[in-house]
Order: C-alpha cells, then structure tokens, then sequence
C-alpha cells in the first residue's frame, strides 16, 4: 500500500505554494498518496490548524505523515520536528500545531535539519516537504535529527465549574458555517447561556424554526452555538473566545 502523506496549510491555492510542496513530495516519493486535508486555514493561525489536525489526525491508516504548516516564525529561532505518534507521523513547525499528536503516551519528536540551502520563507517546501517523504519512504525518524525533549504544546481551554453544576466556557473555533464550536463537552439536556439569550440544546439543527439559535453537540463532540439556515457568528456576534455558560435541566 502507498504512503498517505497529509497537507494542512494556510497557503490557499491562487500562488502556487501548494502546488511547490506537492512537486518536491512526489519527486521524493513518487508512490505517495497525497491528500489535501485544507489549505484555507486563516493565515497564521496556529489554533485552528491545531484544531483541525486534532479532528483528523486519527481518521487515517497506520504510516501516514501528516504535514502541518502555518508558520508565522519561519526562518526564525523555532524549530522544525518530526514527531512518532501512535503509528503516524506529523511534520511541522514547533509552534503549538502539533500538539495532538504530542499528548500521546509514547510520542517521540526530533528536530529537523534546517539545509543552507532552504529558503528563509518557505520551509514548508525545503524542510517539511523533504522531512514528509523520507517518513513515507521508510526512512527512520531517528536518522531525521536529533530527540527535541521539549516540544511547544498548546491545550484547549478547559471549562471551568460554576454554581448549581453550571460549566463556564467559550468558543475555540467558528467554522465555516458561522458556527461556533465550544469546548464544553455535549450533555444530554439542558441549555446554553450567552449573555441574556438561552438556547436549548438540541439533537439536530432542524429541531428549531428557521433563523432560531440552537445548540447541538457536533460531530467533534463539543457543544456548538449555530442559527438554522442562517450564520451564529454574524447573527450573534461569536468569536474565538466568546464566553458561554452550559446550565443543567
């Protein structure tokens, strides 16, 4: 069975960078199976590729690599891993994004080689890419660099306990949708409080009338805020961050 390697980015696909890292991983390892997980992370941002590799990580078979790059610190101090993770491999700058698969009992990252030769920009091509395939390959992670003790590893918030068995937590990530995925853990029952609105917390989005707020656990198992056929995040002003209270009964 080939290789699966795995692409997370915030490259977008109108310049071509996409394209370059795909050119170098084929040339490396031309038996590869190449999926694009997403390339409209927004620029920068670290939390949610971090997010979007927890989601996937695990979904796929024994031996993938996936690479993971957004990168605002490229060319600058931080360093560059490979991490062995339960039977997968994840590249990718350390910077927070791999954390999902450095929380596993038995994770092993080695920092990569940076060669004179890569370009101060586009470590994903000249680093990540090259790291990636030697992994597909068959090449040991040992023979890649040496152990980095210490990766950079970001958690989600956790909720925090209030009266009457009340949780207190927020919005990680709003989705394409306009929904906004929270990191309180779905219960059967009860209700979300976002400032004066309550939301009952539903099965289904249908379970509403069009235009009303629900609350459903989603299929990340995390309580998510979203309006029916409509945009959560337009229509009640959610972001990253924004407070939220999960009531009992």
């Amino acid at each position: 069975m080939a290789a699966i390697i795995t692409l997370i980015t915030d490259f977008g696909t109108a310049d071509g960078y996409v394209g370059e890292m795909k050119g170098v991983l084929l040339s490396r390892a031309p038996n590869a199976q190449l999926v694009d997980i997403t390339h409209d992370v927004p620029p920068q941002d670290i939390e949610r590729a971090r997010l979007t590799l927890a989601r996937v990580w695990r979904r796929f078979p024994s031996g993938t690599v996936h690479v993971v790059v957004v990168d605002p610190g490229v060319g600058s101090s931080r360093a560059a891993l490979a991490v062995s993770s339960d039977e997968r491999f994840v590249v990718g700058p350390d910077n927070g994004v791999l954390s999902p698969a450095l929380f596993v009992a038995g994770a092993r990252a080695v920092e990569l080689q940076t060669p004179s030769t890569s370009s101060a920009t586009f470590h994903g091509r000249d680093v990540f890419a090259p790291a990636a395939a030697a992994l597909a390959t068959g090449t040991p992670l040992d023979s890649l660099g040496r152990d980095a003790p210490s990766p950079i590893i970001h958690r989600t918030p956790e909720p925090v306990r209030g009266a009457g068995g009340s949780l207190h937590g927020q919005v990680i990530v709003v989705d394409r949708f306009g929904n906004g995925i929270t990191n309180l853990v779905g219960l059967r029952g009860g209700t979300i409080e976002l400032g004066e609105l309550r939301i009952p917390i539903r099965h289904t989005y249908g379970e509403v009338l069009r235009g009303e707020a629900v609350a459903v656990i989603g299929s990340t198992g995390f309580i998510e805020i979203a309006i029916r056929d409509g945009d959560a995040a337009k229509v009640l002003g959610l972001r990253r961050g924004t407070e939220v209270t999960l009531a009992r009964g």
